[in-house]
């Protein structure tokens, strides 16, 4: 399967690990680092060395896994070993493993001597049609997704389909959430094909590919995130919300893609209720989220928890909380200001959903 340039690199399909022996070999580097989490490390490195068995000297940074471990505390442990192991402005990270760890290990790359090389190497669903590819880096801060971070661009980002024959049924159907996005917000065609899958492990690499494909052409035309890349934040203002309300709450916390197929139908609840998508497009895009993830249960009393959170999302202005908004299955619109009192409401609608 061809590759899918992006600006300056390319993002890579199919078994295409030995492409990664070629960059090493063209980039000269001085010093190798692989970071991983403790599953990735166990699970996934072996996957990496017994494809590339000339890959020997390097050196692992490991994280414990889990999105409450994104943030600086950890990051300044990923710098104290750079440091420790003596990497130079040559020496290049790795970052095996999910979004939490392509997230951090590239915003720990990007600012360590003001920017080192790094390579994604994705292993889950949700990390290779969406967290790896597109140049965002990110840490949270007291739950609040993502909010320090940079722009930095990988040297390339390697998929390869066999890593995700060591996850979890959950993480699939998690990742599978940025797979419907994407469909709704750009590409019909898209989404009836995804949406006609029997289960979300059912997923091919093509169909990852065009997930890839939708990703990318939005961020081509907008980078920084200025105007239509905020279209990517479907779902996600707030599925952030409730994601950070259930890591600090929740005895066993929401997945990424849980939490955003909860703002999914929220969202596309504002976008009905503010007349900007029509009442087919609307019950169609909640019976399809609910057909790949059941109904969280979402607690009395929370929504004042939630707009705090919302309050600190990075597309708000001037004081009002922004909203990507679908206006139809393959196609969205961004900046859409919504009342506190519409959001409150989605959450009823939520609620009134039956299980």
């Amino acid at each position: 399967m061809n590759p899918i340039q992006s600006s300056t690199y390319q993002v890579y399909f199919d078994n295409s690990l030995q492409v990664l022996q070629d960059l090493l070999q063209q980039g000269n580097y001085s010093k190798v680092f692989i970071i991983t989490d403790e599953n990735t490390g166990q699970f996934c490195l072996p996957v990496l060395q017994e494809k590339l068995p000339a890959l020997d000297n390097f050196d692992i940074i490991e994280i414990p896994y889990g999105e409450e471990n994104k943030n600086i505390d950890y990051c300044i442990g990923i710098w104290r070993m750079l440091l420790d192991f003596e990497a130079d402005r040559n020496a290049l990270v790795i970052n095996l493993g999910g979004g939490v760890v392509t997230d951090m290990g590239s915003f720990a790359a990007s600012t360590y001597k003001r920017g080192i090389d790094f390579i994604q190497i994705p292993t889950t669903l949700l990390s290779q049609v969406d967290a790896s590819v597109g140049g965002k880096t990110g840490i949270d801060i007291e739950n609040v997704k993502n909010i320090i971070g940079t722009f930095a661009l990988p040297q390339a980002v390697i998929i390869c389909a066999d890593f995700l024959q060591t996850l979890p049924e959950r993480q699939i159907i998690s990742g599978f959430a940025e797979v419907i996005k994407h469909g709704i917000i750009a590409d019909a065609a898209y989404y009836q094909d995804i949406i006609s899958l029997p289960h979300a492990k059912d997923i091919s690499t093509a169909q990852i590919h065009a997930s890839v494909a939708i990703k990318n052409k939005v961020v081509l035309e907008d980078p920084f995130e200025k105007g239509l890349r905020k279209i990517l934040n479907f779902g996600h203002t707030i599925g952030h919300a409730v994601e950070s309300w259930s890591l600090e709450h929740d005895s066993s916390p929401l997945l990424h893609g849980e939490a955003i197929a909860v703002g999914m139908i929220c969202e596309s609840y504002l976008a009905h209720m503010t007349g900007i998508l029509e009442e087919e497009d609307f019950k169609t895009i909640v019976q399809d989220v609910l057909k790949f993830f059941p109904k969280y249960k979402l607690k009395e009393g929370i929504e004042n928890d939630l707009l705090a959170i919302m309050q600190h999302d990075k597309k708000n202005s001037v004081g009002n909380i922004n909203f990507s908004l679908p206006n139809k299955i393959g196609n969205c619109l961004y900046n859409q200001v919504v009342s506190k009192d519409l959001i409150i409401e989605s959450l009823a609608y939520y609620r009134s959903l039956n299980s």
